[in-house]
């Protein structure tokens, strides 16, 4: 190779060591150039402008995505609710498809109220369906309630009866634990009435309660502010005295309702009972002595019944019971104001 061309440091009289190569120089300035490059897009005119439009963007962009996400919760809680409702009018319970023969069971468990499980509007949609079902060769009533309303537990006195004399078909009393005041009511329209004979049976009687605050407002020095038009408008108000022509109108309103309720249990029971003086007097007896007093026929259970007095050991259930969907419908919507309803209210019920 010739290196005829090639100049050493040493013999070029204009190097200098100290000098930077052009590498070097190249080197240090390019950050200068980018920072300097950086300095003119900052003060070009208009960079205010488009770094707002940017911000701004970002911002729609951020409020369409909550917006979107606002519509999905809210589709899906409607959708929920369309499905609780859907579920609620598609409830499962029994209907007129079943036609093997069978014994047929609506449970009146718990309170007689409206509003409860044993309501009117269920036990009597469930005896419909009972009725209707030609498999059903019988409907047992399975009663386990203290007892409650006595207009709920007329009501369904009156449909047994009428369902009774429409399609002819026998209807058994089954007592569990207790069969008291309104659910003697309604088990007294049975054509047989079954208990253990430690259940409680009777209880025949009206009672209405509640509180008078009056000599406790007045011990207190507290003051009563009542306005009504009408003078009885305030009746039965637990913070206004009680006059004697109020509680005796009271009185005679229990005292109509009971003779209801005994016309109820002789028409049911006919000649079967061996009335006393106590028998209507809102006492109550062990199944045993019901049977002794004739307010029941014998001792048995469902089990029984359908094997023994049916003759059909299969058993279908009717009741009509509140579901998860109606429940929960409930205590998203009506039942907030129906607690404050009740809350609100001061007349006594009548049991």
């Amino acid at each position: 190779m010739n290196d005829s061309n090639r100049t050493e440091p040493s013999d070029n009289p204009d190097f200098d060591p100290n000098r930077p190569s052009a590498q070097q120089t190249r080197a240090q300035t390019a950050p200068e150039n980018v920072a300097g490059r950086r300095t003119d897009l900052a003060t070009e005119p208009g960079w205010e402008r488009a770094t707002l439009e940017k911000l701004a963007f970002a911002a729609l962009n951020e409020q369409k995505a909550t917006r979107r996400w606002k519509t999905f919760v809210r589709l899906s809680w409607l959708a929920f609710f369309v499905f609780l409702v859907w579920f609620a009018m598609h409830r499962s319970a029994a209907t007129s498809n079943v036609s093997a023969p069978h014994t047929a069971v609506v449970e009146i468990k718990g309170e007689i109220a409206d509003g409860a499980d044993a309501s009117a509007e269920f036990v009597n949609a469930a005896l419909r369906a009972a009725f209707e079902d030609e498999g059903a060769q019988a409907v047992v009533l399975l009663i386990n309630s203290p007892g409650g309303s006595p207009v709920q537990a007329g009501m369904m006195n009156d449909e047994i009866v009428r369902l009774k004399a429409k399609h002819k078909k026998p209807v058994y009393a089954v007592v569990g634990e207790t069969c008291a005041s309104a659910a003697y009511y309604v088990a007294a329209s049975a054509d047989r009435i079954f208990v253990d004979k430690a259940s409680i049976v009777g209880s025949i009687g009206v009672l209405m309660d509640g509180f008078g605050f009056t000599g406790l407002m007045d011990k207190l020095g507290v003051e009563r502010r009542l306005m009504t038009a009408g003078e009885n408008k305030g009746f039965l108000d637990p913070f206004s005295p009680q006059t004697e022509q109020q509680r005796a109108y009271a009185q005679t309103m229990l005292n109509q309702i009971h003779q209801q309720f005994i016309a109820v249990v002789k028409a049911g029971r006919g000649k079967r009972l061996k009335e006393t003086p106590e028998m209507f007097s809102g006492l109550f007896w062990t199944g045993q002595q019901a049977i002794e007093l004739g307010l029941a026929d014998q001792l048995g259970s469902l089990d029984y019944v359908a094997r023994e007095i049916v003759k059909t050991e299969e058993i279908i259930d009717y009741t009509r019971r509140e579901n998860v969907a109606e429940r929960l419908a409930k205590k998203f919507g009506a039942a907030i104001g129906d607690g404050a309803i009740r809350t609100l209210k001061t007349v006594p019920a009548i049991r």
